[in-house]
C-alpha cells in the first residue's frame, strides 16, 4: 500500500487529551461514525463475531478478521485498528505474522490481548510479554509505522489482580509495545495509577460502570485512547431486542417510529 496510516493514528494517542477510537461492525456503521466526527475507527472482534451470528471470544478465524477490517479500511479515509483478540495463536511468532499480514491489510495497528482463547484464562506472565515481543519485534521490521497495542485482561476476566494487570503492562512497555490496556479495573481512580505505571499512552474501554464517564474525567486520570469494544453495537441489539419483544409479544410496533430518518441516513453514508 502506498498510504501509510501509522503517523497520524499514533499522533492521535495523546496522554491526558484522549481521542475515541470508534468501534464499528461494518462498513456503514463506520461511515456513519465518520461522517459524525470519529478520528479513527476500531474493528470490534464481538461486534464482528456478532455479525456472523457467534458469540464473543475466539470464534472468529485471522482470515475472517483481516477481510473484515479491509471492509472498514476501504469505508472511510480515516486510520482502522483491528481488536485481534490474543493474536490469533498462542506462538509468539504467530502474533509476529498476525502483525505482518494485519500491516499488508492497511491496518494502522492491532491490539492483542494475553488472554488464552478459547478459554478466559491468561497466558503465564512470561510468555505473555514474549508474545508482545515478538509482535513488536515485528512491528518494528515494517516497512511504515504501525501502533502495536498490549492489553492486559485478567482483571476483567477475573484471573488477576490490579497489581498484576500493572506489572504485565510494564513489561509489555519493555518489550516493545506502543500502547497499554487493562480494560475495566475495579475503580475508576485506578485509571490514575494505571497511567501513572507507565510511559506509554494508556488505552481505555468505555463500556458497563465507566460508560457513566464523561471524556473529561478519563483525560483528568491520564487516558490517551478510549475504545469502545462492542458497547455500541450492543446498544443496536438492545433496540432489535426491545422492538422484537414488542413486536411479538403484544403486537405493538411504536419503537419502529422512532429510527432516523432514511434520508438522513442517506447523507451520512455518502
Amino acid at each position: 500500500m502506498t498510504h501509510d496510516p501509522g503517523p497520524a493514528f499514533r499522533a492521535l494517542h495523546q496522554p491526558g487529551n484522549p481521542f475515541i477510537l470508534a468501534n464499528a461492525w461494518d462498513a456503514g456503521s463506520a461511515k456513519m461514525l465518520a461522517s459524525l466526527g470519529a478520528q479513527a475507527i476500531g474493528t470490534s472482534s464481538a461486534a464482528h463475531a456478532f455479525t456472523l451470528g457467534r458469540p464473543d471470544m475466539g470464534h472468529v478465524t485471522r482470515d475472517e478478521a483481516l477481510a473484515h477490517a479491509q471492509d472498514l479500511i476501504a469505508a472511510t479515509n480515516l486510520p482502522v485498528s483491528g481488536d485481534f483478540e490474543n493474536g490469533f495463536g498462542e506462538a509468539p511468532d504467530t502474533c509476529a505474522e498476525t502483525v505482518r499480514l494485519s500491516a499488508e491489510a492497511g491496518l494502522a495497528g492491532i491490539s492483542i490481548e494475553d488472554t488464552a482463547l478459547p478459554s478466559d484464562a491468561p497466558y503465564d506472565a512470561a510468555l505473555a510479554a514474549e508474545r508482545i515481543r515478538a509482535a513488536a519485534s515485528a512491528a518494528r521490521s515494517l516497512p511504515r509505522d504501525f501502533v502495536l497495542v498490549a492489553r492486559a485482561d485478567g482483571v476483567m476476566n477475573g484471573h488477576y489482580d490490579l497489581p498484576e494487570a500493572i506489572a504485565r503492562i510494564q513489561s509489555y512497555e519493555k518489550a516493545g509495545a506502543d500502547c497499554v490496556y487493562i480494560p475495566l479495573p475495579p475503580r475508576f481512580d485506578d485509571l490514575s495509577a494505571i497511567c501513572a505505571a507507565t510511559s506509554l499512552p494508556v488505552n481505555a474501554l468505555v463500556a458497563g460502570p465507566y460508560a457513566t464517564r464523561s471524556r473529561t474525567e478519563f483525560a483528568a486520570a491520564g487516558v490517551a485512547r478510549l475504545s469502545l469494544g462492542a458497547a455500541l453495537a450492543r446498544v443496536t441489539h438492545r433496540v432489535i431486542h426491545d422492538a422484537a419483544l414488542q413486536m411479538f409479544g403484544n403486537g405493538e410496533f411504536d419503537l419502529l417510529g422512532q429510527g432516523m430518518p432514511g434520508a438522513k441516513v442517506d447523507a451520512l453514508l455518502k
